[in-house]
């Protein structure tokens, strides 16, 4: 097959296309190679994955693009902007400060053949035979560095617990960590939104073998995914299917789902774990698990907001980048040592951050706050239960909201929250859709640009009851931590104890503002208009963006459709548990 194999000089680099990188079962993957003109010995910034190394940025990302330059013109520039590639570092912006940036098309992607099988544990060992390869090239001086967005951020975790000798330091911007919780089953619920609509847009246009049906590049004008074209049904021999894959495994303990997730024992790489508040469905989780988890005596983590992409291209986040790499894959003295373990954007109505410097996570001297449930007049307050009460609502239905009075003072929610319900159902089981809501004097809901949806609300968790099972070792009373290991059925009738772990958040709400929490039988929705999407996962959002629950073959009505009962009382007091904290 004709691979490009050419080593050129272009804009101040020189750039090595479709190089082999050989695998220890056969396979030949394929990585450009991008580095200084200058003889020597550089540090590697290394990327994995299958959304094609040749395909621009603006050839399947236009919206996001577009939005990004628009907003932040520090984006594109300081560059030609020619070798900009979705999530992952733009070599002109690293090669000239003395880096060698490597992007690998992943098995079965772009220009490396194979059979694509998302996240999988023969990936993870690919991307550790590259970092090994890497790290024993002429121009390498021996030290590794990962880093990027999303699927190149969540196979650093994979491979950090492989520990290859060369891989120095990483920085996983926005990357889930353990697949079932983080991304396919929340709480046990399964999101198809995401599985399928994901896979289908953005892996499996450009499988390897789609040639001259695929993209064609704007970087050197050959096929994204070529140099071979193959037939559909060849195509469909050559990937998992990843939807029936996630669909069909219910539980956390099936072998699919367990070789994906790292050993954080042995995770011990220095690594800048980044987040974001506003990425409810995929991204914030796998972050603050692996800063708090992680066996890596150097850790660091960072929270920021907006989109999904942006702050990874900004200066801000590639000030960041370059003080942490220059550190460890360097040995500058950039002041990295100096760095606080925490940096917090803090997040305030109008999409207004304020950046806050911490020593840990959760914040130590965070006020656990205990909010309950009042069904007989739908509040929600301080003051515990004092006799029984119930409120019952349609399993597939809205639910329920219990609204806060107006807050005396100004307040900040920043950490982990939990909730504790005492349900029943008329059915076997029965799906919680729980939203942390903040409302305005005039009611209108707070929302946030999020990772992903303009109408993103302050916090999101899930539960399926027949999960409520507890891991007793790993749960904290800020956040529960389910085995989902079996499937308890409920008995209908019967009332169940059920705790709901409900993902990290930031919010300082202003003095006459509510807190609500809603419990329902479905993916929440923005009571407002719906917000614009972006053309490759949907043109209209309302509220969760891809990340929906709403799978009939995981959500049959017989069995979630039934009507589900909140109780509460002395003995069965409800509440979310807040992160309140004081100023210093």
């Amino acid at each position: 097959m004709d691979y490009r194999e050419k080593s050129e000089i272009r804009d101040g680099m020189r750039i090595d296309w479709d190089m082999p990188i050989p695998m220890d079962d056969g396979v030949v993957l394929r990585c450009d190679i991008y580095r200084p003109i200058a003889e020597g010995k550089y540090p590697v910034i290394m990327t994995y994955g299958p959304y094609g190394k040749w395909l621009h940025f603006e050839d399947m990302y236009g919206d996001q693009w577009r939005r990004m330059c628009a907003n932040h013109p520090d984006v594109p520039s300081g560059s030609t902007n020619k070798y900009q590639c979705w999530e992952v570092v733009d070599p002109e912006k690293w090669v000239p400060d003395g880096y060698v940036v490597i992007r690998v098309d992943s098995r079965g992607a772009g220009r490396s053949p194979g059979v694509i099988d998302i996240w999988s544990r023969r990936e993870a060992m690919d991307l550790a035979q590259c970092i090994e390869w890497a790290g024993t090239q002429p121009w390498s001086n021996g030290k590794v560095g990962l880093n990027g967005i999303s699927y190149y951020a969540e196979n650093q975790w994979q491979v950090a617990a492989l520990q290859p000798k060369h891989l120095a330091a990483m920085c996983p911007w926005e990357g889930a960590a353990d697949f079932y919780r983080d991304m396919a089953h929340h709480g046990g619920i399964f999101c198809r939104g995401f599985v399928q609509d994901w896979s289908r847009a953005q892996v499996y246009t450009v499988q390897h073998g789609r040639g001259t049906r695929g993209f064609k590049s704007r970087m050197n004008g050959d096929w994204v995914s070529g140099p071979e074209t193959l037939t559909e049904e060849e195509l469909g021999r050559n990937r998992r299917d990843f939807y029936e894959d996630c669909i069909s495994r219910k539980l956390a303990t099936d072998e699919y789902w367990v070789s994906r997730n790292p050993d954080w024992s042995k995770v011990k790489t220095p690594f800048l774990s980044a987040a974001n508040w506003g990425g409810q469905g995929l991204h914030p989780r796998g972050n603050f698990e692996a800063f708090m988890r992680a066996a890596s005596e150097q850790k660091w983590l960072e929270v920021h907001g907006l989109e999904h992409w942006t702050h990874f291209y900004t200066d801000y986040g590639l000030s960041l980048q370059k003080k942490f790499f220059g550190y460890f894959l360097k040995g500058e003295d950039t002041g990295w040592d100096k760095m606080p373990k925490v940096l917090l954007q803090v997040r305030y109505p109008g999409e207004k951050f304020v950046e806050r410097h911490e020593n840990e996570w959760p914040l130590a001297r965070t006020q656990w706050t205990k909010f309950y449930l009042h069904p007989g007049d739908m509040t929600l307050s301080r003051k515990p239960q004092s006799e029984p009460g119930s409120v019952t609502y349609a399993g597939l239905g809205d639910g329920v909201t219990f609204l806060s009075e107006p807050l005396a003072e100004e307040t900040e929610i920043t950490g982990p929250i939990a909730a504790k319900f005492w349900v029943s159902s008329t059915t076997e089981d029965a799906d919680l859709f729980v939203v942390v809501r903040v409302f305005a004097p005039d009611l209108k809901e707070v929302t946030f640009q999020g990772a992903l949806d303009p109408h993103t609300p302050i916090a999101q968790g899930w539960l399926r009851c027949s999960h409520r099972k507890l891991d007793e070792k790993l749960s904290l009373p800020y956040r529960p931590y389910h085995t989902h290991d079996e499937e308890q059925k409920l008995t209908p009738g019967e009332v169940y104890e059920v705790d709901v772990e409900v993902w990290p958040t930031c919010i300082v709400v202003p003095k006459g503002y509510r807190i609500a929490l809603s419990v329902r039988g479905k993916d929440y929705v923005y009571p407002g208009e719906p917000g614009e999407g972006v053309e490759t996962l949907g043109k209209v959002w309302t509220g969760c963006a891809v990340f929906t629950h709403d799978d009939p073959r995981d959500r049959p009505a017989h069995i979630f459709g039934g009507d589900v009962t909140l109780h509460t009382g002395p003995d069965r007091q409800a509440y979310v548990l807040l992160p309140i904290i004081p100023e210093k």
